[in-house]
């Protein structure tokens, strides 16, 4: 039982105090006289600190009452570590090869301590601007999001189960409205939040408040983030929510997670490569015209799908006669309705993830929070021109998503719009 009974944001001192107090976490250091503490927490909403001692290593992850790359005036709740520390076990149940283990949670101090990645695992959106190719992305990519949306789909658990889990994850709300507004509403008006590369960029953001037709597209995306529990799906899971080494891939941070719909998730994934491809030219320079690795992005991409889609309905083949409601053994109990039904759910799960992954695109230009990929081009014509490539692509494939048969077509329009 830890001493600190109520929430304290932590620094060092503190938090050598608290893993004193913490048997789940000094067992793993040992002798907590020479712990390495580094505070690393880069991202938009959280303190995260690496602590090292000679006999072991931990992350702690303490989630804060506000949105810390704006401050407290932009408050939010704590209790998105209790729904990261659940969606990070049952994630890590399904998907062990994928998941870093939780060791620690104290829902007091929404603080989670989990396995330290150690080096030279790095953030994979990291990895993509210094241009590193990882040979296992794809496969491990599709692992995880084929074990972990199915077996928390009415494919695989009753309506009674599925409904328990969906009221639960009801309860992180505020992350979903946060989510719904950055990246559903802000995009598409005038938002005090919303930021682009002016003033290269100006026409084109008001081109996207102006668009009739994606506004359109773009509410039926919301309706369907809000109103569909179709899955346990991570919420956030852009190249910056995975590390990675040339053998290993770890997907973290599932604070965003909640029962919605699975192409969420798959539209992250892709539509963040996708921007990542348009980055390159970028970082592009006389030693490395990056050409050969746009190549390989696209590969990952088209790959990522195509074994998501093979292990997806292999699980659903294994598990046709089990405890799945969605689609009953005795109703379809021929292998032709089967092949129908999963032509049918594969299709409109890959239109969604088109659209939900343009929205993500077109929000990482427009809208608040920005990608690496393209902040780090220093030259800020060159990075307008790069973004306004990926806007186009995500405003096109936004509109007209359903007229898609396969990626190979996804990807033959990034090269019309890139050439």
């Amino acid at each position: 039982m830890s001493i600190f009974n109520e929430f304290r944001p932590l620094d060092e001192k503190y938090l050598i105090e608290y893993i004193k107090s913490t048997p789940s976490l000094s067992s793993l250091l040992g002798d907590s006289t020479n712990l390495q503490i580094k505070e690393v927490g880069d991202g938009n909403l959280n303190f995260v600190y690496i602590v090292v001692s000679p006999s072991g290593s931990l992350v702690i992850k303490q989630a804060l009452p506000y949105i810390r790359c704006i401050g407290e005036s932009w408050p939010m709740t704590k209790e998105r570590a209790y729904f990261e520390a659940v969606a990070l076990k049952e994630h890590g149940h399904l998907c062990p090869a994928h998941v870093p283990e939780v060791y620690h949670f104290d829902r007091n101090m929404s603080l989670i301590g989990m396995r330290y990645l150690e080096p030279p695992h790095i953030i994979l959106r990291k990895g993509l601007i210094a241009g590193v190719e990882y040979p296992m992305l794809a496969e491990h990519m599709a692992e995880y999001m084929a074990h972990t949306l199915f077996y928390t789909s009415l494919l695989y658990t009753t309506t009674t189960e599925h409904k328990r889990q969906v009221a639960e994850f009801c309860g992180n709300v505020e992350l979903c409205r946060l989510t719904e507004q950055v990246v559903f509403s802000d995009p598409y008006k005038v938002s005090e939040f919303n930021r682009w590369t002016s003033p290269h960029l100006d026409s084109d953001a008001k081109a996207v408040r102006e668009d009739n037709v994606l506004k359109l597209e773009v509410a039926q995306l919301k309706s369907m983030f809000c109103e569909r529990a179709q899955a346990l799906i991570h919420g956030d899971l852009h190249t910056g929510s995975v590390m990675v080494t040339q053998d290993s891939t770890q997907v973290i941070d599932p604070e965003f997670a909640f029962y919605g719909p699975m192409g969420f998730d798959i539209g992250a994934f892709l539509g963040n490569l996708i921007l990542a491809f348009f980055a390159q030219d970028g970082h592009a320079n006389q030693e490395n015209d990056r050409k050969a690795y746009k190549k390989w992005i696209l590969r990952v991409l088209a790959d990522t799908w195509n074994l998501f889609h093979k292990k997806f309905v292999s699980l659903w083949d294994e598990n046709k006669d089990g405890p799945g409601e969605a689609y009953l053994p005795h109703i379809y109990n021929n292998a032709d309705v089967l092949r129908l039904v999963q032509e049918k759910y594969m299709q409109d799960l890959f239109h969604d993830s088109l659209g939900f992954g343009s929205a993500k695109m077109i929000r990482r230009i427009v809208g608040v929070a920005h990608v690496e990929d393209f902040e780090s081009i220093i030259d800020a014509a060159k990075r307008a021109e790069c973004e306004r490539k990926a806007l186009n692509f995500a405003k096109t494939v936004m509109k007209e998503r359903k007229k898609y048969v396969s990626i190979d077509e996804v990807i033959w329009n990034i090269q019309q719009i890139d050439s």
